[in-house]
């Protein structure tokens, strides 16, 4: 019966003081970790040990080296952005509906306004959606669509200094998102909404992320259910990246998002985030984008312009966790967070 490995990364340790045997994810001194939870999975069980990263790597069972080189291989450059620290993926919602801002940035002039704003409150990337796909949110046309994204990626493009990212599941809007200055493609589906996607992110060359989601937003709340989180979603992660290998887009290109709050509970939720560093298994950049979400008011009561302290706690356990992307609405919180965590942790590294 075939098993299959994961590598969950943990005791992440400065990196002045990393010893030869340890985990280095993307091949990052940086991001260098002393221990790792080793699962092993098959049709009728599930094996978990705890293991230093000496004997993990020690290890002769020729499963666990393909994971281990795709967890330690170096992470390309994602449009023009290296990994050398968490980048900040700065949330601008072209829409009526968004959950967390409900409207505020509909008109292209205020949406145009906001992203250069939170360029200069220290965003790497701006991430331009025009379509909602909170839980229960109605698809709109791809007419529609355009009309509110174009303008503002045109704009922006224009001005700005920093990557654009076009938030969307359907093909047409990558392509013209593209032509107008976008350089990087986020699509909650994976690519597997519009069947022209994959041919099209081929085309293009652009790098895209692809999140997870338990079908589609109408309906992913209703009542989702999994074997194991964490196993099922990266499983389903593995799929999609190899059909976008197998069309043509090279794993270099491919950025990975767990998708908080698309098909889970707040079970699901707090699984994803406690293990996050699960996902470098895969070989890709990681992307955590659990800013402002439900399941930070389900533990709290907060609404949503009230879970800024709940969306920085979820941001630092990522980063100490070695995510390359965290995807936000309040830059300059995160940013400073990050920081100081930052400064913090290299601080400890030098104290002797």
């Amino acid at each position: 019966m075939t098993s299959s490995f994961y590598i969950r990364p943990t005791g992440r340790i400065a990196h002045a003081r990393a010893p030869d045997r340890c985990l280095r994810v993307g091949g990052r001194a940086e991001l260098s970790f002393a221990a790792a939870e080793l699962v092993e999975r098959d049709a009728s069980h599930i094996d978990r040990r705890f293991m230093t990263a000496g004997e993990l790597l020690a290890s002769p069972h020729a499963g666990l080296k393909p994971v281990v080189e795709r967890l330690e291989g170096p992470r390309a450059a994602i449009a023009g952005c290296d990994f050398a620290r968490p980048l900040i993926m700065g949330i601008v919602n072209v829409t009526p509906d968004s959950f967390s801002d409900g409207g505020k940035f509909l008109d292209a002039g205020a949406a145009i306004s906001h992203a250069l704003q939170l360029e200069a409150e220290g965003a790497d990337i701006l991430d331009i959606g025009g379509e909602s796909t909170r839980p229960g949110a109605e698809p709109i046309g791809i007419a529609e669509e355009k009309r509110r994204v174009l303008p503002v990626i045109e704009a922006v493009a224009r001005r700005a200094r920093v990557p654009i990212s076009i938030d969307t599941r359907n093909a047409s809007v990558m392509t013209s998102a593209a032509d107008a200055g976008a350089r990087l493609i986020n699509d909650v589906s994976a690519l597997a909404h519009d069947s022209g996607s994959l041919a099209t992110v081929a085309r293009l060359g652009l790098p895209v992320v692809l999140m997870h989601s338990l079908g589609d937003p109408r309906i992913m709340q209703n009542d989702p259910r999994y074997d194991e989180v964490v196993l099922d979603v990266y499983d389903a992660l593995a799929l999609r990246i190899a059909t976008c290998e197998a069309a043509g887009i090279p794993r270099e290109r491919l950025i990975v998002d767990p998708g908080i709050g698309f098909g889970k509970t707040l079970a699901h939720n707090l699984a994803l985030l406690g293990s996050l560093s699960i996902f470098h298994g895969l070989g890709c950049a990681v992307l955590l984008g659990a800013s402002r979400k439900s399941f930070i008011s389900k533990l709290t009561g907060a609404t949503a312009n009230e879970r800024l302290p709940g969306s920085l706690a979820a941001a630092l356990i990522a980063a100490e966790q070695g995510a390359n992307i965290i995807r936000v609405h309040d830059v300059a919180a995160t940013r400073q967070a990050l920081a100081i965590a930052a400064a913090a942790f290299a601080g400890e590294a030098g104290s002797n």
